[in-house]
């Protein structure tokens, strides 16, 4: 997904959008940046609020808007979960979320690419899809002629510096772990107001 200059969005919809401007320096500047436009505009419309919060979120997952779409008419399909928390559970079941859940990259977009050129396996088959739906149960593990790989070395020291989302558990020795649960607004952090997100989509 093309997203443009990434500082300037991130100024916009907020440092969490990219994990590379959650910086000290960028928080500074991203400050002194919201002072400047809360000077020079009104109160913003509650429409404003709705699409920066689809925004945010969208541009979080690095989603184009058309596969964000069927994602958020997905979720106001669901019957057995509320729709906030349905979006949620399908934006965080992505493979790629997963593989950077896990802590096997430093960013969203990194798993994509790590997926994407079949470093991952998802049972006992090599994945190249970003987007693959996962579900309680699935294995996942780094194939094994890609464990030599230069991103994997030092890979269980870090693994050991990151918290493991409660959802997901992890070997780091075999490099395989699986979905234990369902993620929740309270096991995974919320890229932004769901609620906002489905309201905008729904008006």
């Amino acid at each position: 997904m093309k997203t443009g200059p990434r500082y300037k969005i991130a100024k916009r919809l907020g440092a969490t959008v990219f994990e590379k401007a959650q910086t000290q320096k960028f928080a500074i500047s991203a400050e002194r940046s919201a002072k400047n436009k809360r000077r020079g505009r009104g109160r913003q419309s509650e429409y404003g609020k709705q699409m920066l919060e689809k925004q945010k979120v969208r541009v979080t997952y690095g989603l184009p808007e058309r596969q964000f779409r069927n994602y958020v008419r997905k979720a106001l399909a669901a019957h057995s979960a509320k729709p906030s928390d349905r979006l949620h559970e399908l934006l965080e079941l992505r493979l790629d979320n997963v593989v950077w859940r896990l802590g096997l990259v430093p960013t969203r977009r990194a798993a994509r690419q790590m997926v994407a050129h079949g470093h991952v396996m998802v049972g006992a088959k090599k994945s190249r899809v970003p987007s693959q739906a996962l579900s309680v149960g699935d294995t996942i593990s780094v194939r094994a002629g890609s464990k030599e790989h230069g991103a994997f070395v030092g890979f269980n020291e870090r693994f050991m510096e990151r918290k493991l989302p409660s959802w997901l558990s992890w070997d780091p020795k075999s490099m395989s772990g699986s979905v234990v649960e369902r993620p929740t607004v309270t096991s995974a952090d919320p890229a932004g107001d769901l609620v906002a997100v489905l309201s905008f989509y729904t008006r």
